[in-house]
């Protein structure tokens, strides 16, 4: 246990960097990193990584399939477009929920502006030509409320909710419309692909999501295992596998997220935890205070 203590403040110490990762006929998105460059605590990487933790196992229990936790503490974000014409979007990528949203025009509450750099754009669909509103009799609105909705009638939209770990929500409906990304088509070479794909238009931001966050941006990219994430539409439209990697950069920031069948020569894996219920407890190296999880892969 001593050994595997010592590997994991290694591994907390230490910069790794993947030479080759490519996905074949996949997607690529290039991620940023908001404290690249910047010098962190021990005890920064320690608080950060718990409240992780924390977010991934409190969106076990959330009835719409998974949540995760929108931290402006080592926040990872990537760049898309969305619409006819298409206009770029700065999302949150997190694995740890599963829809994936923007601002919308109708939000009261949302940012106008943030501290990370980019302009904040509110999605209009009816400035979208290819912008359609998702029905509540959808099958899509069906399965991700858990049935028709009491109520539910003709052309009327579907709403959703989606709460996170730390009690920040957004709330609002579902539309269609087209996704701009990269595809890899071979020798480390990208190609601009499109694909439509329902996500939530949200009208309603509470907590770290509302504009009173300095570091807000657009909305969240969910990555999660439900059938209502981008990867799950893409793939079951037949343009990518089912599976992503990602290669992010810890010290320079930056880094990038791949879609499809991950070609991997010289890639290091590490395998997730299968439990739902995790225990953990705190040992002390070098006078450092480290939070260990039981069952803990390396």
């Amino acid at each position: 246990m001593m050994t595997s203590v010592v590997m994991l403040l290694l591994l907390l110490m230490m910069v790794f960097s993947i030479s080759a990762v490519v996905a074949t006929h996949g997607g690529v998105f290039s991620v940023k990193y908001k404290y690249a460059g910047q010098q962190r605590s021990l005890s920064d990487l320690k608080a950060h990584d718990y409240r992780r933790q924390l977010s991934l196992l409190a969106g076990v229990d959330l009835p719409l399939g998974g949540s995760g936790r929108p931290d402006a503490v080592g926040l990872y974000y990537a760049k898309i477009g969305i619409g006819t014409p298409s206009k770029d979007y700065y999302l949150q990528v997190d694995t740890g929920s599963d829809i994936m949203w923007v601002n919308c025009i109708q939000c009261k509450e949302c940012p106008s502006r943030s501290n990370l750099g980019m302009d904040l754009t509110l999605y209009d669909i009816n400035e979208s030509s290819s912008g359609k509103l998702v029905p509540c009799d959808q099958e899509f609105c069906k399965e991700v409320n858990g049935g028709l909705l009491s109520g539910c009638t003709a052309n009327v939209s579907c709403p959703y909710l989606e709460i996170y770990g730390d009690g920040s929500s957004t709330a609002g409906y579902f539309v269609k419309d087209v996704l701009l990304y990269d595809q890899v088509s071979g020798d480390l070479e990208t190609a601009s692909a499109n694909g439509s794909v329902i996500f939530g238009c949200g009208a309603r931001q509470s907590g770290d999501l509302s504009s009173s966050n300095e570091e807000a941006l657009d909305g969240i990219l969910g990555f999660g295992k439900a059938n209502s994430s981008l990867i799950s539409q893409l793939a079951s439209s037949g343009k990518v596998k089912k599976m992503f990697a990602h290669c992010l950069n810890g010290v320079n920031g930056g880094g990038i997220f791949a879609i499809g069948h991950v070609v991997q020569p010289k890639v290091n894996v590490t395998r997730l935890l299968p439990d739902q219920y995790v225990t953990s407890q705190i040992y002390f190296v070098w006078g450092y205070k480290l939070l260990i999880w039981d069952n803990f892969v390396f």
